[in-house]
């Protein structure tokens, strides 16, 4: 496993490459090769993952209150977001894993691929300090935030077109997911709003509740 070209991806040089092989060694093959795993650097990974978002978040959208900003953090700093950047830079081809990981398809994994890139990101700080860490937390995240942040209004928007449908009364909304496209890693939803079986509006996003909730602001803009 050449891990130079790893270094090559994203774009950092390790002074201590043990710790860049510790960020990749899953606990299946830890306990096989009676090492240490990357269990610790994924823990202070997501700490310092936590924090550098937080700040960010702090300093470059000043508009936004607490809760948009809790709410925009976890949206980035969850597995499917960081299972993508893995999948960016495949980490997968350069994970130690057990026998048993490898046989059912570990280097897919979206658990372990999350977790990898959290133990990467304490390695690069315990290797050259917080500036590195912060600098690649941020390139690769920073378009993630910011779509976050645009969608972070998106969650009146179901609720607004059922106040609206149901001001006469009762009535039946139904949200339905009518497609999916691209991998699984980076999948783009399209849903459909009815009221009453009657098709009002359709909208796209890469998660289900956003394509649901586009589907809401459409249908709104429409009424």
């Amino acid at each position: 496993m050449n891990l130079v070209e790893l270094e090559q991806k994203i774009k950092y040089e390790f002074k201590n490459k043990e710790l860049l092989k510790k960020a990749l060694t899953h606990t299946s093959y830890a306990y096989e090769h009676s090492i240490e795993s990357n269990e610790k650097l994924e823990y202070l990974g997501d700490s310092i993952l936590e924090f550098i978002s937080s700040e960010y978040l702090y300093e470059n959208y000043p508009k936004l209150k607490e809760g948009e900003m809790t709410k925009i953090r976890a949206d980035v700093v969850c597995e499917n977001s960081l299972y993508k950047l893995a999948k960016k830079y495949d980490f997968g081809s350069f994970l130690y894993l057990g026998k048993s990981e490898l046989a059912t398809g570990g280097t897919d994994r979206p658990a372990i691929l999350a977790d990898s890139v959290e133990a990467i990101i304490a390695a690069i700080y315990l290797d050259r300090g917080l500036e590195p860490a912060k600098k690649f937390i941020i390139e690769n995240l920073k378009d993630e935030i910011e779509i976050a942040s645009k969608n972070v209004g998106q969650k009146d928007f179901k609720t607004v077109l059922q106040e609206r449908l149901q001001i006469h009364g009762d009535v039946k909304i139904e949200y339905i997911i009518i497609n999916e496209t691209g991998p699984d890693h980076d999948k783009t939803f399209e849903a459909e709003v009815r009221c009453n079986n009657k098709k009002l509006a359709t909208g796209k996003g890469k998660t289900k509740k956003q394509a649901e909730m586009k589907a809401a602001e459409k249908a709104l803009e429409e009424m």
